[in-house]
């Protein structure tokens, strides 16, 4: 099977590099790394460096270009860009995707998806997500924090999600702590749950984990977001548990303290954030809906200022 990751970084370069490490020497995967500029120049001639908590390593794949044109085809592949770059990237691999090519989107938000399929209508694309704590540490170099490590993907069926289970095992075999469900979307929204207010309010404050957690005020104000999320996911009949909300303020509360999330750095370092498929995202679900989103709604403008 050949198998694409489009976007080497933090996400793509951790699952990607296991994949990698597992396959692209022994002959009975192809793994084709998409990747760009610096970091994709230093792959080429030093191979990724992963720096994670089960190991340091170096990763090779089969081939590691910024051309699609010389991948070939792609039997599966995984989409690990920022949200933002979905649509680009997806035209830009268009003509290595088959009909029956596997397509798994592994970004924050909740539409991933549904936004692939206006581009490749033709295609097998199901959910996923990822939960870890990952970044680019220079080009050449994936650093792995924190998280579990954990990949999640499938559709909203339990039977259809069965086609799916030699994708599981190819995870599994490289040793990715991997699960195939037949309730993709309720997966999709639990992460939501934990990404978009968390991810908001750092963006909108700029404080840590561990600073907003340990602040009465702000700790009560992602709590009051995170029911806005369920409030929201309800209306577009996902229905949570009952606990989500308390579950997932809980882990938040596990991270380090001195932990960052991807949009507040991005937005530290003046670059492109993923604010309108997170909270922009929200604001618009609840309009639609007729759910009120006042809390994201003002954060939403703090990040845009």
């Amino acid at each position: 099977m050949r198998i694409g990751i489009v976007g080497i970084g933090g996400v793509g370069g951790y699952f990607g590099g296991k994949l990698a490490k597992e396959y692209a020497s022994a002959g009975s995967h192809e793994i084709i790394f998409i990747a760009r500029g610096e970091h994709l120049h230093a792959i080429q001639h030093n191979g990724l460096q992963l720096f994670t908590r089960e190991g340091d390593y170096v990763a090779w794949p089969n081939i590691a270009t910024d051309n699609p044109a010389v991948a070939g085809m792609f039997d599966l592949v995984f989409f690990c860009v920022k949200s933002y770059s979905l649509e680009d990237s997806a035209h830009s691999v268009k003509t290595n995707i088959h009909k029956n090519t596997v397509v798994i989107p592994l970004l924050n938000g909740v539409e991933s998806a549904d936004r692939l399929r206006l581009i490749l209508p033709d295609t097998d694309i199901i959910g996923g997500c990822v939960y870890i704590i990952s970044h680019i540490d220079k080009p050449g170099v994936i650093r792995q924090e924190d998280g579990a490590c954990k990949l999640i993907f499938g559709t909203d069926d339990d039977e259809s999600s069965l086609k799916y289970s030699a994708v599981l095992n190819i995870l599994l075999r490289a040793k990715i702590n991997a699960k195939l469900t037949g309730q993709i979307s309720e997966a999709l929204w639990e992460k939501y749950l934990l990404m978009c207010p968390l991810g908001s309010l750092t963006a909108a404050t700029g404080k840590t984990y561990g600073a907003l957690m340990s602040n009465a005020v702000l700790k009560a104000k992602l709590q009051g977001m995170m029911e806005e999320v369920v409030a929201v996911a309800r209306a577009r009949k996902v229905y949570l548990p009952g606990n989500a909300v308390d579950r997932t303020m809980e882990m938040a509360g596990r991270f380090a303290s001195d932990a960052k999330t991807s949009m507040q750095l991005d937005k530290e370092k003046g670059r492109q954030t993923e604010v309108d498929t997170l909270t922009g995202f929200l604001c618009r679900a609840g309009r639609e809906s007729g759910i009120p989103t006042p809390l994201h709604d003002e954060v939403y403008q703090q990040i845009l200022r």
